[in-house]
C-alpha cells in the first residue's frame, strides 16, 4: 500500500492527482483543500472516471483535515497564490511563504517520514523555506521545476526534428524561472545523436529561447498559467519515489558542495528513488553554462534573501 496527498486542488493539484490516479502510481491519493467541497468534487470527477480508463487508485477529497492524510508517502505542495496585478515580489513571496509553511508544518504532524515535493512558487525559494524552516534532511525535499522545464525542453526539440519527444533526451538545470533556467545544448541528444550533428546552431538557438520563455508562452495563450504539464510533472517525481526508480531527474535540490555551491536550493540532475533525492549527478557544463549557472545561482539567492529579510527563517 502506498500513499500520495496532493495539496491544493486547483488545476494543477488536481492534474497530479488524476496523473497519479490514472497511472496507478500510488493505491491511494488525498486531494487536500481549504476551499469547502473542492477536493472532494474534484476527487469525486476523477473516481469516476476510474472504470472508463481501468485504473484501481483510491482518490479522496479532503476539505482542510491533514488528520485524513496520515500516513502518506510523499506530500505534493501545489498551494499558493499567483502574483497579482500591483504586488510585488517580496509580497508574494511573504504571502507563500506562510501557505507552504503551514502546510508543510500540518502535513508532517501526520506523515512525518513524508517525502515533499514542492510545486509552489517561486518554488526553489519555497522548496528552501520547507527544507530550513522544518529541519528535513536535504534528501526529503524536492522541487519539482527541472521535471517540467525538461519536459518542455524535449517538446521543443521534438517539434524541430520532427520526431518523437520521447526519444529526446534533454535536461535543463538552474533556477525556475523564464531568465534563470539552463537548457543544457551540451547534453542533448536525439536516439544517443547529439543535436548539435542534426540542427543548425540557430535552430538550436530558437529551442533553448521557446524553452526559456515556455510558461509565459502558455500563459498568453490560456489567460493562466499552465497545468497540464505541470501537474505530470509533479506526478512523475513522486512515481519516481514511490516505484523507488532510481531515475535521473532534473529537481530542485539542497547543495552542500555540488557545483561548488552551498546553502541554496536550485536546479541540477537528480537520482531521485524511495529517499527523494539519492544522489546529485555533476555534468561537466561547457564554460558558456558554467557562466549562466552562476548567474542563476546569484538570482535565486536574492531571492532567497528575502525570506530573511521577512522573517520566515
Amino acid at each position: 500500500m502506498s500513499k500520495v496527498t496532493v495539496v491544493g486542488a486547483g488545476n494543477v493539484g488536481a492534474t497530479c492527482a488524476n496523473v497519479l490516479a490514472v497511472k496507478e502510481v500510488a493505491s491511494e491519493v488525498s486531494l487536500i483543500d481549504i476551499k469547502e467541497g473542492l477536493a472532494e468534487g474534484k476527487a469525486m470527477d476523477i473516481m469516476q472516471t476510474a472504470s472508463l480508463l481501468g485504473f484501481n487508485t483510491m482518490v479522496r477529497g479532503i476539505t482542510n483535515d491533514y488528520s485524513k492524510t496520515a500516513n502518506s508517502d510523499v506530500v505534493i505542495i501545489t498551494s499558493g497564490l499567483p502574483r497579482k496585478p500591483g504586488m510585488t515580489r517580496e509580497e508574494l513571496i511573504g504571502v507563500n511563504a506562510g501557505i507552504v509553511k503551514s502546510v508543510a508544518t500540518n502535513v508532517l504532524k501526520y506523515s512525518p517520514d513524508a517525502i515533499l515535493i514542492i510545486v509552489s512558487n517561486p518554488m526553489d525559494t519555497m522548496a528552501y523555506l520547507a527544507l530550513h524552516s522544518l529541519g528535513l534532511p536535504r534528501n526529503r525535499v524536492i522541487g519539482m521545476g527541472g521535471a517540467l522545464d525538461s519536459a518542455r525542453f524535449k517538446y521543443f526539440i521534438a517539434q524541430a526534428l520532427q520526431c518523437n519527444s520521447n526519444d529526446v533526451e534533454g535536461f535543463v538545470i538552474g533556477g525556475h524561472g523564464d531568465t534563470t533556467m539552463i537548457p543544457l545544448v551540451s547534453y542533448l541528444t536525439y536516439k544517443g545523436v547529439p543535436v548539435s550533428d542534426l540542427l543548425s546552431q540557430e535552430e538550436i538557438d530558437n529551442v533553448v529561447k521557446q524553452t526559456m520563455v515556455g510558461g509565459a508562452t502558455l500563459t498568453s495563450l490560456l489567460g493562466t498559467s499552465a497545468w497540464m504539464a505541470p501537474g505530470a510533472a509533479a506526478a512523475e517525481v513522486a512515481a519516481a519515489v514511490i516505484h523507488n526508480r532510481k531515475k535521473m531527474i532534473p529537481c530542485s535540490a539542497s547543495l552542500e558542495g555540488e557545483y561548488g555551491m552551498h546553502d541554496i536550493t536550485i536546479g541540477v540532475p537528480c537520482i531521485i528513488g524511495k529517499n527523494g533525492i539519492e544522489k546529485i549527478v555533476e555534468f561537466k557544463l561547457s564554460a558558456d553554462e558554467t557562466a549562466r549557472l552562476q548567474a542563476s545561482e546569484e538570482a535565486v539567492r536574492k531571492t532567497t534573501a528575502v525570506l530573511h529579510e521577512l522573517g520566515a527563517l
